[in-house]
């Protein structure tokens, strides 16, 4: 209709799965208060309760949205205690969260602009859960952002150095540059292994190869076609870090890597 303001993206991230209502439920506040906002679904498959995977996504995920989105990220296992529910502005974007960590990427990266702690009742559902803060909080904020709320009107400013920082999954740079080491974060929908190790600054990737558990030291491949039907390989994933996988197969379940295992990238 001409002359009606667009509302703004916003864009949900959480552990909640799509075996349950919660996505739903959230979608229908955020759609009761904004009727025309569109809604985009990052994941909702993060590992439960996992902060530091649900951190790197978002960061990672970041650059391919447009300026203005509105981050709804939800991976909360200190739900109902005294932890802030905090919305921060940033340069190119909002995020409203639990101030547990998962914003780490957002003001390690981002120039913040506000930060506040989300205090304001009447933004929120009238009658709120001690468990479903996705639903009773964070999404009718995202809504009212959505249609022009300045963020200042959430709540008292608060110091972004005052929010808590996870330090983000380890990559470290041996002293004579010949070995990168990392760790796996997480395993994705196909069983593919992520890990920390960036793959920004390798400028030959044929002189590499990586090194995991027990399996054969591997060069970096350009694709899955690299290796034979069901041999592992490691390759610079989407993300630009290095990722194991099993050609046509399962990584996660055949290999015995797990996250947290090390993973070295050295030199040939």
């Amino acid at each position: 209709m001409s002359g009606m303001k667009e509302e703004r993206t916003i864009v949900l991230m959480t552990d909640f799965g799509l075996g349950d209502t919660f996505v739903g439920q959230m979608k229908g506040v955020i759609r009761s208060i904004a009727p025309s906002a569109v809604v985009i679904d990052l994941t909702h498959a993060v590992s439960p309760q996992n902060i530091a995977q649900g951190a790197f996504l978002l960061g990672k995920s970041l650059p391919y949205f447009p300026a203005g989105s509105i981050f709804v990220t939800v991976v909360d296992p200190g739900v109902g205690t005294s932890r802030r529910a905090i919305a921060v502005e940033t340069a190119k974007h909002i995020f409203v969260s639990p101030d547990n960590g998962l914003l780490s990427p957002v003001l390690q990266h981002e120039k913040v602009v506000r930060c506040v702690r989300i205090s304001e009742s009447r933004f929120m559902l009238p009658v709120s859960s001690s468990t479903f803060h996705g639903r009773d909080l964070f999404s009718p904020v995202a809504a009212h952002l959505s249609t022009g709320l300045p963020v200042a009107e959430l709540g008292q400013s608060l110091d972004p150095g005052e929010c808590v920082r996870r330090d983000q999954p380890a990559c470290s740079l041996s002293a004579d540059g010949k070995v990168l080491e990392g760790i796996i974060i997480y395993a994705d929908h196909f069983g593919n292994l992520v890990t920390s190790i960036e793959t920004g600054t390798i400028l030959e990737p044929k002189r590499w190869e990586v090194e995991c558990g027990n399996i054969s030291p591997m060069p970096l491949s350009l694709t899955y076609g690299s290796v034979p039907e069901g041999a592992p390989l490691a390759y610079r994933g989407s993300s630009g870090t290095v990722e194991i996988g099993l050609r046509n197969g399962n990584a996660a379940q055949s290999l015995g890597l797990q996250p947290g295992d090390i993973v070295r990238l050295k030199r040939t």
